[in-house]
Order: C-alpha cells, then sequence, then structure tokens
C-alpha cells in the first residue's frame, strides 16, 4: 500500500485512489450518524468494516515487502489499525484508513500533476503536415514526408519536420522546448527544429530529414523512455525505519507497561503512522522531473534526479557540448581590395557540389546571410584539397595553399604564414583564388556555444565541486577553451576508453562522486553509461549517447546542466526536508501520546494533518526556486 502498488494507469490511480479514500469518508460519516441517533453498535460495526477496506490490502503488500527481508515504516499503520479494531476503537482505526487512503490519492494525483510536461511534449507532436507540390497543397501523414519536401506550416500550427527555412522570415514560439515565452525569428536558410510553433505569419521550409528521425520525435521517445522509467518510489523514508520502527513500538511498549492501559500504545502507534510521509519524497522526486522537463531535460527517472541533487563533479565534453560541433566562419580577411561578402557568395556557390564539412559550412554561412548563390559550371575537385571552377564567368578556385597553386594561383608564402601565425588553435583557414590571384582567406572554427561561457560559474554556484573538460582534441586546442571557460582541469586526446578511465577515477575518490559525464557523440556513449549521471546533449535527435544517458537536454543549451543540477539539489532538499519534519512532528505527538494527552482518535486526525502539510510541502518541488 502507501502507493507502492501502481495501478494500470495512473488515471486509474488516480480514481481508484480518490474512490477508496470517498469510501472510507463516507463510512465515517455514516458510522457518525448511526452512532447520534442511539445504535453504536452499528456505527462499530461501519467503522470496523472501513477499517478493513484498507487494512487487507495493505497486508498483503507489507507480507510481500517482508518477504524480500525488507520492514519499511508502512509497517506501523498495518500494527496501529490491526491493534484499534482488537481494543475497539473502531472510529480511530477507520481514521488511520482514510489517512492512508487519502494519502494515496493525493500521489497518485500530484504524480500525475508532476509529469504533465512530459505527456504535453508528446500529445503535441504533430500527425498531419501541409505538402506543397508545385501549385498545390496538400494534406499528408507527417509520416509520409520525405526529405526535400517542401512543407507549408499555418499560423498556430506545430513544425512537422526538422529543415531549411525557405521563406524570408519565421517567427516561431519555443516556449513548449526551452521554456521561453519570447518568440524567436529566423530568416531564408536558417535551420528549424520540429516541435517549434508557428508564432507568425504562415512560411515554408524544406524538409532535411523524415519525420521519424527529426528532433521532435527524438523528444518523444525520450519522453516515452522517461515514462517506462517510472521514478522508483524513493524510500527515503525507509531510511529511517531502522531506528523509527524500533523505537515507536518501544515507546507504545513503555506507555501501555507503565499506564497499564493498551489504548495509549495505540493512540502511539496512531500518531507514529507515517505512511504518507513516504509518499512526500517520491512526490518531491517526480516534481523535479516535471521541473526538469519544463527547463527542456528529459530525466529517465528519479534516481537520475536523486544523484544530480547529490552532484560534486561535472565532466564536460567539448565538441558538440560545449561547443556547436560545426565549423562556423569567425572571419574573412580580403586581399587586393576584393568585398569580403561577394568573395563568400563566390566561394559558396563553387562549393555547392562539394560534400566536404568546410564546404556544407560555407553553404550554409553564405545562406544565412542571404547571400543568392549561382549554379557553378566546369567544376573539378580534388578530394579533401579543394575545388576549381566558374562562377558568373569568374574562374573560382576554393581549397588549401598547395591546391590554388596547383591549380596556377598566385598564393605569396609570406602571406600564408602571416595567416598561419595570425590563426589560433582550433581554426581552419580557407584560401579562395579569384581569377588567377589570391583573394580572400575564410577563418573557420567551432565556435563555443553562447551560453558555455558562464557554464562553469553556474555549475559552482549550485554546488558542484569539481569542473573538467575531456575532450579527444589535441592539447593545444583543449587549453585554450578550457582557459576561456574557468574549468579546474584539462584532459586533452582522450580516446573514449580513456574517458571511461578518467571517469572511474574520478568516482574512486569520495570527495569528488556522484560525477556527472555531459557528451553529445558515440564516442561519449560509454563514459555516460559509466558515470553516476550521464547527460547527453540531444538536440539532433536520439543518438546513441541520447539511449545510453540518464538525462537528455532537448534544447540546443549547454547550461540547462546547472539548471538540472540545481533542482536535483532543490528536489532532493524538499524530499529530505519532508519526510524529516513529517517523522519529526510524529515523535512530538508520540511523547503526548504516551502521557495520556492524545486519545487514538485525535491522534489519528492529528497524523492526518501532519502528513498532509508534508506533502503540500513536496509538492513546492514543482515550482521554481
Amino acid at each position: 500500500m502507501c502507493g507502492r502498488e501502481a495501478g494500470a494507469t495512473l488515471v486509474g490511480a488516480v480514481v481508484i485512489q480518490r474512490l477508496l479514500a470517498l469510501g472510507i469518508l463516507l463510512g465515517i460519516c455514516a458510522g457518525g450518524l448511526l452512532y447520534l441517533l442511539g445504535e453504536p453498535g452499528a456505527a462499530d460495526a461501519v467503522w470496523a468494516a472501513s477499517t478493513a477496506i484498507v487494512l487487507v490490502p495493505l497486508a498483503w503488500s507489507v507480507g510481500r515487502t517482508l518477504a524480500h527481508r525488507d520492514v519499511g515504516v508502512d509497517a506501523i499503520a498495518l500494527v496501529a489499525m490491526a491493534a484499534a479494531l482488537a481494543l475497539g476503537e473502531y472510529l480511530a482505526g477507520a481514521v488511520v484508513g482514510l489517512m492512508l487512503a487519502g494519502g494515496n490519492a493525493l500521489e497518485a494525483a500530484a504524480a500525475g500533476r508532476a509529469r504533465r510536461e512530459l505527456r504535453a511534449l508528446v500529445e503535441r507532436a504533430p500527425r498531419i503536415a501541409h505538402r506543397r507540390r508545385d501549385e498545390l497543397v496538400e494534406e499528408v501523414a507527417v509520416d509520409e514526408l520525405a526529405v526535400g519536401d517542401l512543407v507549408l506550416v499555418r499560423a498556430g500550427e506545430v513544425v512537422p519536420v526538422d529543415g531549411i527555412v525557405t521563406s524570408e522570415e519565421v517567427v516561431l514560439d519555443e516556449s513548449a522546448l526551452t521554456g521561453e515565452s519570447l518568440p524567436v525569428s529566423y530568416r531564408r536558410g536558417a535551420p528549424i527544429r520540429s516541435g517549434t510553433a508557428n508564432a507568425g505569419d504562415v512560411f515554408e521550409l524544406r524538409a532535411t530529414r523524415p519525420a521519424a528521425e527529426s528532433a521532435y520525435a527524438g523528444i518523444v521517445r525520450l519522453v516515452r523512455d522517461a515514462e517506462s522509467h517510472r521514478a522508483r518510489f524513493v524510500r527515503l523514508a525507509d531510511r529511517y525505519a531502522a531506528f523509527f520502527l524500533p523505537l515507536t513500538l518501544a515507546v507504545a511498549g513503555l506507555a501501555w507497561a507503565v499506564s497499564g492501559d493498551p489504548v495509549r500504545a495505540l493512540a502511539v502507534l496512531v500518531v507514529a503512522t507515517p505512511c504518507p510521509l513516504i509518499l512526500a519524497a517520491p512526490i518531491a522526486i517526480i516534481s523535479g522531473v516535471s521541473r526538469a522537463a519544463r527547463a527542456g531535460v528529459i530525466v529517465k527517472g528519479g534516481a537520475a534526479i536523486e544523484k544530480l541533487g547529490e552532484a560534486r563533479t561535472v565532466l564536460l565534453d567539448k565538441t558538440g557540448t560545449l561547443t556547436l560541433g560545426t565549423p562556423g566562419i569567425e572571419r574573412i580577411v580580403t586581399f587586393d581590395g576584393l568585398d569580403a561578402d561577394e568573395t563568400l557568395r563566390l566561394a559558396a556557390s563553387l562549393d555547392q557540389l562539394s560534400v566536404h564539412s568546410l564546404a556544407e559550412a560555407l553553404v550554409h554561412a553564405a545562406e544565412r546571410r542571404g547571400h543568392d548563390l549561382s549554379f557553378p559550371e566546369e567544376v573539378e575537385e580534388g578530394r579533401g584539397r579543394g575545388a576549381e571552377g566558374r562562377v558568373d564567368g569568374r574562374r573560382i578556385a576554393v581549397g588549401s595553399a598547395a591546391w590554388l597553386r596547383e591549380r596556377g594561383y598566385a598564393v605569396p608564402d609570406a602571406t600564408v604564414a602571416s595567416l598561419d601565425a595570425a590563426n589560433g588553435a582550433g581554426r581552419a583557414k580557407v584560401l579562395v583564388g579569384v581569377d588567377g590571384r589570391l583573394g580572400a582567406a575564410i577563418v573557420m572554427a567551432d565556435p563555443l556555444r553562447a551560453d558555455a561561457r558562464g557554464l562553469v560559474e553556474k555549475l559552482r554556484a549550485v554546488g558542484i565541486r569539481h569542473v573538467a573538460l575531456a575532450t579527444g582534441d589535441r592539447a593545444a586546442v583543449a587549453e585554450e577553451i578550457g582557459r576561456e571557460l574557468g574549468v579546474d582541469r584539462v584532459y586533452s586526446d582522450q580516446s573514449p576508453e580513456e574517458k571511461l578511465e578518467l571517469v572511474r577515477s574520478l568516482q574512486a575518490r569520495d570527495e569528488l562522486r556522484p560525477v556527472v559525464m555531459v557528451g553529445d557523440g558515440v564516442n561519449d556513449a560509454p563514459a555516460l553509461a559509466l558515470a553516476d549521471v550521464g547527460v547527453a546533449m540531444g538536440t539532433a535527435g536520439a543518438t546513441v549517447a541520447s539511449e545510453t544517458a540518464d538525462a537528455v537536454i532537448v534544447v540546443d543549451r549547454v547550461e540547462r546542466v546547472a539548471d538540472a543540477v540545481e533542482i536535483g539539489r532543490r528536489s532532493l532538499g524538499i524530499a529530505r526536508q519532508s519526510v524529516l519534519a513529517g517523522i519529526g512532528l510524529s515523535l512530538v505527538a508520540m511523547a503526548f501520546a504516551a502521557f495520556g494527552f492524545i486519545t487514538p482518535v485525535f491522534g489519528a486526525l492529528l497524523q492526518e494533518a501532519i502528513d498532509v502539510a508534508v506533502i503540500a510541502n513536496a509538492l513546492r518541488a514543482l515550482r521554481p526556486a
């Protein structure tokens, strides 16, 4: 009992527990009416039946628990109700039964409320899309959309697939995924994710992946996975059973022995019945799962929230986690008076036919800047070295210095040397030749996320003792990033196996565990699985890292790691506070009951008030700090 036996569905559990609580309440009222009408025997019978309704399943639940050699504080409720029936205190037994059923109803309702953000993410998944074919717009199932389809998104609709904006400008409401209330604008060529909502006029996008592989579909799968990993009932109260249960029985026995009145012992047992207190911990933890979902972090179960709340070390991957994971233009250095934007347009036009990652980055950068690209002619490509062709009648070459020289372009050694000296670690230069001479150098780098610079400070503010960077990149690049972020330690040239050993070594130090590992790629998956809490950057959909992680950040913000830790800290703190406060109040009431100041019936009502107050306190975890 005590909320440990889940119903077939969450809604069913809420209905059953409410009906049970209502039935016992009606039984108590009916018994009271019979008593006032001068039928005390009939009143006792009704109250006894009301007690038995809860006592039978509770006995079954406690029996199963004992079979696993596990004794919780809910065993006190069983003893109290059985003693109430044995001593003829039927009303007290019924009130304890109402307390148990009411606590279960509150827990079921709280769990439903706490999971509403997760359910809302699944329920708003689009099922119908509007595909444009020439001048026709057809309504199709989202699963029928294919890469390259032109999709029309009407005002207020949820974007059904990941894609590239083909309209001039769009305005999206991303609050369902990020929690941010302000709309965000994107221009032509910008990539947008499914799951956001159109907050402006109708617009069009070109699908870049099937709906089943889209970012939002990945989020929905993660949510369902998180729901299947339902938060185990955090037996925080049971951890105190080792002293609380023997103490309760000792106080009850002493009160009986000294007074010679078994009713005093029953009163002690009644006020010591903290079964709903066990619900306070899981309610707080489940509420933390809900809060995290609202912040864009899908947490797979209450155990992960607990570990986040206890975390002392955060280990950060670099590429795709602290950085965007894709090269971007840092600056364009032009020569002989050429215009930077025009040079970029010519280079991107030529690179439209290339599959090289830097070529794709140039094309996307030019599109985001609003350049109209021309189709290249007479294109020749040296795999991995560069490409040459004609764009708008001009001879253009893009690639390395050696490639440009091979194609007959004048590239001075002094210019190349000065470019190398000016470029820091982790940067690449793409040379652009125009009509036989060096026209520009485009410096590219994998930029830090905008919110990464404040991450370390935020982590320390929420209580993290040690922040380290672990990357497979070379030392010069890693050290530069580490200095910029202010991490405590940098581990460079790390293979997946070495990252595993690093996690193990940190976990071996008591002052540094639990360890949180944050990553995004396949190479991070083993370390994410081994860490006490693995956190994956899952903005690109369900990857191997997302599948092995305990929590997945579904918005493009690494700072949400700090938010998740803060939510875990607060949820765990409220859970402990609720349990300790409830048990403390019960101990005070036990003392009064032992001296005869509290009757069993009044004690049951008092304990009911204590439990409701503690559960209400646990629900604070749903709200921001």
